[in-house]
């Protein structure tokens, strides 16, 4: 996987070597290609398709995660300094574009109508996720459904197709395919609420970005949206506008501990 990972990125520019070499340093979990090979070894075998979907998968993923660092303005990612922090954010743009474009590029070389539809269809989902998670921030109407229909695009429709095309693949069969495309959703989906929490209770050692980081941004997550539902109109109005301008590691811990207190935590870990 990882020879077939940095074989497709390769490239005759300079620059995009050196910016691909330092992101290829700093792996992550890498679990979204790991669940497509686990997919493909329960479904039958593992095929030269697998490697060649997984390391796509894997680009479409780190794509998404250099253009949503320039979106947020983030600084550290995985522990290291983010792309746009050290090379700005005109590189670090082109840079997304240019991993995505291999992705789709090399697509076709799966020779499968079904997992070319599936990662179309998920690139689609990825931004429209994105897009939504911004827009009701920005207007602070993030409900608990919008929020799960945000989360479902956003985090879980890679890792359902992940796991649905590691099955195609290895040619499995109809059932084993649904049954690893749902399992697949539902995973991507606690993967992301036990993410939110990490956010509100984690440390950058854990993470690797900084803590708050969701918050300082106003982007409302399952804990916020469940501790706003369960406050009367005038303190949710004071906490809104506290949160607006949440500046200070005071102001946060302040926040925290309301989160907390209204029970945000422990609903989240419910879910």
């Amino acid at each position: 996987f990882n020879l077939c990972y940095k074989k497709t990125l390769n490239s005759d520019v300079k620059l995009i070597n050196n910016v691909i070499a330092y992101i290829t340093r700093a792996k992550g979990k890498q679990l979204r290609p790991s669940l497509c090979l686990l997919a493909a070894k329960i479904s039958g075998e593992l095929t030269p398709h697998t490697y060649k979907a997984a390391a796509l998968i894997e680009m479409i993923h780190v794509a998404t995660l250099v253009h949503d660092d320039v979106v947020d303005e983030a600084y550290i990612r995985r522990g290291w300094p983010s792309v746009n922090k050290i090379w700005k954010n005109k590189v670090s743009v082109l840079i997304g574009d240019f991993i995505f474009s291999k992705a789709l590029s090399n697509m076709v070389e799966l020779k499968n109508f079904d997992a070319l539809e599936i990662l179309s269809s998920t690139a689609e989902r990825l931004s429209q996720g994105e897009i939504l998670q911004i827009e009701k921030s920005l207007k602070k109407e993030m409900t608990e459904k919008l929020y799960y229909q945000m989360i479902s695009d956003k985090t879980a429709s890679l890792f359902s197709a992940s796991c649905e095309i590691g099955s195609i693949t290895s040619n499995g069969d109809l059932i084993k395919r649904k049954a690893l495309k749902n399992f697949g959703e539902k995973l991507g989906i606690a993967f992301q609420i036990r993410d939110d929490l990490f956010d509100i209770l984690g440390s950058i050692d854990q993470i690797g970005k900084p803590v708050g980081f969701d918050v300082k941004k106003n982007m409302l997550t399952l804990p916020l949206i469940h501790m706003f539902d369960n406050m009367n109109r005038n303190k949710k109005k004071v906490i809104s506008r506290k949160l607006f301008r949440y500046t200070s590691k005071k102001d946060y811990k302040s926040i925290r501990y309301l989160i907390e207190k209204y029970g945000g935590v422990d609903y989240a870990v419910t879910q």
